[in-house]
């Protein structure tokens, strides 16, 4: 159970360990296609922007430019007229929410993006974010609407504009394209155009769409060579658990009989025993009885081997099936089963099977007799036998200490006995059951249980007819 333990435990520490270490590796992955997506489209920004230098990159604004100028001249006398600071304010927002809107709404360089980049065969569905820094009203005074706190001033042609680092940095997710300022003859603004694509995670997903079909296939396989590797390391412990169980119990059975015709045989050189024919007459029945002790089990084993090497030869015969139960029944109860309380009941109405009489009387007496042995009281046996779907079925009922539902796993398996815990409480080889099943299968039938412990176990053999 420990080793047991320990193998599982080592098994899905290392299987986690692998998915973790893929994780890391599709990070990493994701991470780097994000990267050279953005170097990617960065790029590509800057090459358009670059082609549209000078006039061209102001016809990207022209329809802006006329509407806001528009506006700008409606708006200089309403700003004149306001002297309530917080009205101003309030002004001021609106304008700069106005503004906004309309530059988003009326820019063209988006649509030459989209049209630079499909010519380049990319992507060429994107969203586009526009950040305002600076705006001014002009008229005969200036009128300061909106500015940002990191943004420097600098007025067309009295020299380069400086800005403090932080304000050049992209947001995770944007691309920043370009830096632009655009003027009227009564505004002037400076603003910030940035690019995020709309599916960027599936784009990158299918980019690396190759690496993470083969971690998780890679994964998948390792888990299920771990579960088949693991089922057979437990299915190798627990035969060679019945090997091992199967050789002490066949010691203990054969020491059993070897040594009282040991005794035996001691005790007939004793002058007194030689002298007296009863003793000698009763000596040699013991002997006589552990010989053929001795030999039934050698041939059970000899029986095996040879199941195992060819297939059942049964010599067939059409019988009625309730006249053989009777007699096997019968026998049963004056040999083994006298103690046994035995209740028959068959519906059958004299059907006829074709069955090897030698063979289905083990079947039926390996029932009977495991009923006796693995019961803790009376034993009180119910054999009944019905007809359904061309089918003969014989079940055996017992009051007896029941199967667990483990158990009823194995019962079948050759050399396997059911215990408690490590401890067999009952004599026998675990060759009883799976003899049922040989003989079962090979009149083209089969047997099952159903059990509970402490509540007995019914066993039903079907044989078709």
């Amino acid at each position: 159970m420990q080793k047991k333990n320990t193998v599982l435990i080592l098994g899905v520490f290392s299987i986690l360990v692998l998915i973790a270490a893929q994780i890391i590796i599709i990070r990493g992955i994701w991470k780097q296609n994000d990267e050279l997506l953005k170097l990617r489209y960065r790029t590509l920004s800057q090459e358009a922007v670059g082609s549209m230098r000078g006039p061209r990159m102001m016809i990207a604004y022209d329809t802006v430019s006329r509407l806001l100028d528009d506006y700008s001249f409606k708006v200089v006398s309403d700003l004149r007229g306001i002297t309530d600071s917080d009205q101003l304010a309030q002004k001021k927002k609106d304008i700069l929410a106005y503004v906004t809107v309309l530059l988003n709404k009326e820019q063209d360089l988006s649509t030459f993006l989209s049209t630079y980049f499909e010519e380049m065969g990319f992507e060429k569905d994107f969203n586009h974010k526009i950040k305002i820094n600076n705006l001014e009203i002009i008229d005969r005074d200036t009128f300061l609407i909106y500015r940002d706190q990191s943004f420097m001033i600098r007025r067309p042609g009295s020299g380069p504009m400086e800005r403090p680092p932080s304000a050049l940095k992209e947001t995770r997710s944007s691309i920043l394209v370009n830096r632009q300022w655009l003027g009227g003859n009564y505004f002037t603004m400076n603003f910030e155009y940035s690019i995020d694509f709309s599916d960027k995670r599936g784009m990158i997903l299918k980019q690396i769409s190759a690496s993470l079909a083969m971690s998780i296939f890679s994964i998948i396989v390792v888990v299920v060579i771990f579960i088949i590797a693991y089922r057979d390391l437990m299915e190798e412990k627990r035969l060679s658990n019945l090997k091992t169980d199967f050789i002490n119990n066949m010691t203990h059975e054969l020491k059993t009989p070897l040594a009282t015709i040991t005794v035996a045989g001691k005790t007939l050189e004793m002058e007194r025993i030689r002298a007296d024919d009863s003793k000698i007459l009763e000596t040699a029945r013991l002997i006589g009885k552990q010989s053929v002790h001795l030999n039934q089990l050698i041939n059970m084993i000899l029986e095996i081997s040879m199941w195992e090497r060819t297939q059942f030869e049964l010599d067939k015969k059409k019988v009625d099936i309730e006249e053989i139960m009777n007699d096997i029944v019968t026998s049963f109860k004056s040999g083994y089963g006298n103690n046994a309380q035995l209740i028959q009941k068959y519906c059958l109405n004299g059907i006829k099977a074709e069955i090897d009489l030698v063979y289905f009387t083990t079947l039926i007496n390996n029932l009977l007799s495991n009923a006796v042995k693995y019961s803790d009281k009376e034993p009180v046996i119910k054999i009944e036998g019905t007809a359904r779907d061309r089918n003969i079925c014989i079940s055996v009922a017992d009051n007896g200490i029941g199967i667990s539902r483990t158990d009823q796993k194995h019962i079948f398996d050759k050399f396997y006995r059911a215990s408690s815990g490590n401890i067999h409480k009952f004599k026998g080889l675990g060759l009883g059951l799976y003899y049922v099943k040989k003989i079962a299968v090979a009149h083209g039938g089969d047997v099952s249980v159903s059990s509970k412990p402490g509540k007995g176990s019914i066993f039903t053999v079907t044989i078709p007819y």
